[in-house]
């Protein structure tokens, strides 16, 4: 039986008065007497099917969601989708919608979730930043798809892997700097890997400041969040690295029903 109600927290950053969003952490209990929803929402997770189809009917319930999010099979890819009321899962790694009551919803567990919102409250998305996605573009070719001027939304970083953390291979690091973001500024892009001691040829890779490059590079000036570590902060958030088992987290936006 999972528990009654999911752990989330509310990300601190100015919304237009009818659009919500909430990100679940991790159960700061044991939780070894029942399974917490927290722990389940991810379908790649050990727990499978009904339960974890329990886990977000119950956060729907919780956030009062008439209508069931769009959860998504995300492959670390730039695909996004318009979101819909069916109810089952689409194959991208972002999602976005001017519907009132259907929430973009994104699952991670040291990648980056991005939620986006329109400053005007018409339009809102949610985006899976892992380094892959990052590196080919998912932020890019979600700001198209919403085909609103960059200048006029907003974006939040949500909780992901701080650089002092995440340590990447040579492959990492160069397929920024030879993929989507090889018309960035290099230098920028160079500092956001630092030398491993630790590892010779490895680095440190900053995905916060990674995702602020190619946001200011394509027009968003606001934006916030940035200042979580789910690998250090291990009573709040899940984390792959620190546990391949891990649960995950869920990043949720939406327009509020009037």
């Amino acid at each position: 039986m999972l528990s009654e109600t999911v752990p989330i927290l509310v990300p601190d950053w100015p919304l237009p008065a009818s659009v919500r969003s909430v990100i679940t952490t991790r159960c700061k209990n044991s939780c070894k007497e029942s399974p917490v929803a927290g722990e389940i929402l991810g379908a790649s997770s050990a727990v499978q099917g009904e339960q974890v189809q329990a886990a977000r009917a119950l956060l729907s319930r919780q956030l009062n969601l008439l209508l069931p999010p769009q959860w998504l099979a995300q492959e670390h890819g730039n695909a996004v989708v318009e979101a819909s009321t069916i109810g089952t899962p689409k194959v991208a790694d972002a999602s976005y919608t001017d519907r009132p009551g259907l929430a973009c919803a994104v699952l991670s567990a040291d990648c980056l979730p991005l939620l986006i919102s329109a400053k005007d409250g018409s339009l809102v998305a949610a985006a899976h930043g892992g380094w892959r996605g990052l590196a080919s573009g998912i932020i890019a070719a979600t700001l198209t798809a919403m085909d609103t001027d960059p200048a006029e939304l907003s974006v939040y970083l949500g909780p992901a892997i701080c650089a002092q953390h995440f340590e990447v291979g040579p492959e990492v690091r160069q397929a920024f700097l030879t993929g989507w973001m090889a018309s960035n500024d290099q230098v920028q892009v160079a500092a956001c890997f630092r030398s491993s001691k630790r590892t010779p040829g490895h680095y440190f890779a900053d995905l916060y400041q990674l995702a602020r490059i190619q946001l200011n590079e394509l027009g968003v000036r606001a934006i916030y969040g940035g200042e979580y570590c789910t690998y250090a902060q291990d009573s709040l958030f899940y984390s792959y690295r620190r546990r391949h088992d891990s649960g995950r987290m869920a990043s949720l936006i939406w327009i509020a029903e009037s």
